[in-house]
């Protein structure tokens, strides 16, 4: 695809430009600044999840071009998302778990059910991750939606209930908190022993909201008791994964959670990560942590027909999504971010970033809003200082690892923004290193002419209702 011509400007670092094209020299151009000096959160990666049935529809294609395409779009770095984390489903209903026939007491040593290779327990997840690995996907987030319905005092892996053992949960059948530990640890041994050690685990899922499938109700003072227990046995396992909280449903119940752990000196040092959801909140606003990261694990706009839109004014939209990212990333400081399914059947709900109809996919505009972050900002990143000298040029900036330094620009206005981007804090960059990326109703993550720089700036214009990434090579000579 030709570069669009409004994407980048001439090489301008100083001045603005006439409607007409000509240098102005009465009116210095407002520069953006970004500053490598100046740093606020690392990033861990961002990702999806094909929970409950989604990874097996990829399987279930064979190995065909679909499924490679599929694959490719999702974990590819050159071509596609370079998703990072993968977050999959720990089942407990009787038809996937692990221990399908309950023991007799908390006690009771469980039989497992797990060769390592089947993928009869797991829906196609472990099948996606070893894939996953296969495009260096190293960070797999194995998180539980409930225990095992004879821990709970519902007696049932669905419809909330809670953990049997933790604070107001006495059941007849005894304290099941150990048990759900070991259980979940030996999920995290299982995938350790075939490479797939998880990178995190979370015993909980939306723990304040009850629905009819797997669920489970765990109140903040809940979860922190439970961590004390969770936080030693997989210490005592050997294993590096580090131990999440809680995946709330919103963002503003999240303050909730940390401060139970963080009040809780042992709770406190067993919990790695907060997590928590998009859905009922948006990530908007920082979050007291204790230094401690924070990811937003799920979140996706389910209702509705399959919108490949890029900006329609709905929330499916490409470019809602790519608002939704910069916020969360540079006011809630998220070192992660994850959408909920990558792929998947239903063209009834928009659940997913892809459609999988029969063997064509078709990516929504949401997909290659999350494109133009994933693929170039790179696990290891830390995020930088930007300032935008336009209220309507929303933009952040981060540093990866390898020196590069990547500016992303959303430009909310309804006219194109030119701005001067100058370098603070900079490499031995020299010529032309600032290659830009363009997403609009037109263009998808599409490659533009490179930029030079001049006296450590350059100019660029982003469209109108556009979404573009500069990665500036900071080796380039």
């Amino acid at each position: 695809m030709n570069p669009a011509p409004a994407a980048v400007a001439a090489i301008l670092p100083l001045f603005a430009m006439t409607p007409a094209g000509a240098v102005s020299v009465d009116r210095p151009l407002a520069a953006a600044v970004i500053d490598a000096t100046t740093r606020y959160q690392r990033i861990d990666g961002f990702g999806i999840s094909e929970a409950f049935g989604t990874a097996n529809q990829l399987r279930y294609l064979g190995d065909t071009p679909v499924q490679r395409q599929a694959l490719d779009m999702l974990f590819d770095t050159s071509t596609g998302a370079g998703f990072s984390i993968l977050r999959n489903l720990i089942p407990s209903d009787p038809a996937h778990t692990m221990t399908p026939v309950a023991p007799a007491s908390p006690s009771d040593p469980p039989t497992y059910v797990w060769d390592g290779t089947s993928d009869a327990t797991d829906w196609g997840q472990l099948w996606l991750a070893k894939k996953a690995r296969e495009y260096g996907v190293t960070r797999f987030y194995n998180n539980a939606w409930s225990a095992p319905g004879y821990m709970k005092t519902n007696n049932h892996e669905a419809n909330g209930g809670m953990l049997c053992g933790t604070p107001g949960a006495v059941c007849a059948s005894g304290d099941w908190r150990q048990a759900y530990a070991d259980y979940l640890v030996q999920h995290a041994k299982n995938w350790a022993s075939v490479g797939l050690t998880p990178a995190a685990l979370g015993f909980v899922n939306e723990p304040n909201y009850v629905v009819g499938y797997s669920s489970m109700d765990f109140t903040p003072a809940q979860a922190a008791d439970f961590a004390k227990v969770l936080g030693p046995t997989m210490r005592a396992s050997g294993l590096p994964t580090r131990i999440t909280c809680c995946d709330a449903i919103g963002w503003s119940d999240l303050p909730n959670y940390t401060s139970a752990v963080l009040s809780d000196p042992a709770a406190r040092q067993a919990v790695d990560v907060f997590t928590s959801h998009g859905y009922a909140t948006p990530p908007d606003s920082p979050v007291a942590t204790g230094r401690k990261p924070v990811w937003q694990t799920e979140w996706s706009t389910g209702r509705g027909a399959f919108n490949t839109a890029w900006d329609d004014g709905s929330t499916q939209s490409g470019f809602t999504w790519a608002q939704n990212i910069l916020t969360g990333l540079t006011e809630a400081n998220l070192n992660a971010f994850l959408y909920w399914w990558g792929t998947s059947v239903s063209a009834s709900s928009n659940s997913s970033l892809i459609l999988l109809s029969g063997t064509t996919l078709i990516p929504a505009k949401r997909y290659f809003a999350f494109v133009n972050f994933s693929r170039f900002i790179r696990p290891g990143a830390v995020r930088i200082g930007a300032s935008s000298p336009q209220q309507s040029l929303e933009m952040a900036a981060f540093r990866n690892v390898d020196g590069s330094r990547v500016v992303v620009a959303l430009n909310t206005a309804t006219t194109d923004a030119t701005t001067s981007y100058r370098l603070r804090g900079r490499g031995a960059a020299r010529g032309c290193p600032v290659t830009p990326y363009l997403t609009n109703s037109d263009h998808d993550t599409a490659v533009q002419a490179p930029l030079c720089l001049h006296r450590g700036s350059f100019t660029a214009t982003v469209p109108a209702r556009s979404l573009v990434t500069y990665v500036i090579d900071e080796t380039s000579r």
